[in-house]
């Protein structure tokens, strides 16, 4: 069912690092951390990067669209003074470098695909190409990825591209057709919001076979309590709390 670490850190560095940079794997890594998540965008010439939102402004200058704007330009952009001066100058990352850092240093990477509106088919199939080609199609080893999105036809195009990554589908709120959508998907989990998860519907979901990860939690009683229903993983942005020697949710 869950064949991964159990506790992942939150956009590399969750909020002790600016998000989806080499700097927040790093920090991750810091803390204890083997297992990440990040999200990961095509840019204009459909190169894929480590970027959460659309359109720049929030964690890099700029108004226009992240799909838009050629790969050299993005790469120049400051992804780090935003958070904190300390990390000013962390650029965004292509996300081979990312896959390079984390197969480097032993860390098992959540891949979220996350396209801009009209490019869910073709980021899909080009993470998985590049994703396959770096892994040289060895996909059997600890640290192979999963590839997780709420795009359900970049997670098609994924699997056929690459079909032997697994697959998660992301959701907000768990659709009661969730076991027909994992089932299309050749799915091995589902991803959902804490906040709306039951835990019948983590019963349910667990004994159906598959793996069930939750985001963001940030509080170790109610890691504790999800732990309780049977859920196997969750993203947390408090490395502070689940990092290095605590021994909530082991992450092994």
């Amino acid at each position: 069912m869950w064949a991964y670490p159990r506790v992942i850190a939150h956009r590399g560095g969750g909020c002790l690092a600016p998000e989806n940079t080499i700097a927040a794997l790093q920090c991750g890594l810091d803390w204890g951390f083997r297992a990440v998540e990040f999200d990961v965008m095509l840019t204009q010439d459909q190169v894929p990067v480590l970027m959460h939102d659309e359109v720049m402004g929030r964690t890099v200058a700029g108004q226009a669209k992240i799909a838009e704007t050629p790969v050299r330009h993005v790469l120049q952009l400051d992804a780090g003074v935003w958070f904190s001066p300390e990390f000013a100058g962390a650029r965004v990352p292509t996300y081979l470098e990312a896959l390079a850092f984390c197969r480097r240093n032993g860390i098992w990477m959540n891949v979220e695909l996350k396209p801009s509106c009209g490019a869910e088919s073709v980021t899909g199939t080009r993470v998985a190409q590049l994703t396959q080609k770096f892994y040289r199609n060895d996909m059997q080893g600890d640290l192979a990825p999963l590839f997780s999105s709420f795009s359900e036809e970049a997670l098609i195009a994924a699997k056929l591209a690459a079909p032997a990554i697994p697959r998660a589908l992301l959701v907000e709120h768990i659709p009661v057709d969730w076991h027909v959508r994992l089932r299309a998907l050749d799915a091995v989990a589902l991803h959902c919001n804490h906040l709306h998860l039951t835990a019948a519907l983590a019963q349910a979901i667990t004994l159906a076979g598959y793996g069930l990860c939750c985001y963001t939690v940030n509080q170790i009683d109610r890691a504790q309590e999800i732990q309780s229903w049977g859920v196997d993983a969750f993203c947390t942005d408090r490395l502070d709390l689940f990092g290095l020697d605590s021994s909530i949710f082991p992450r092994e």
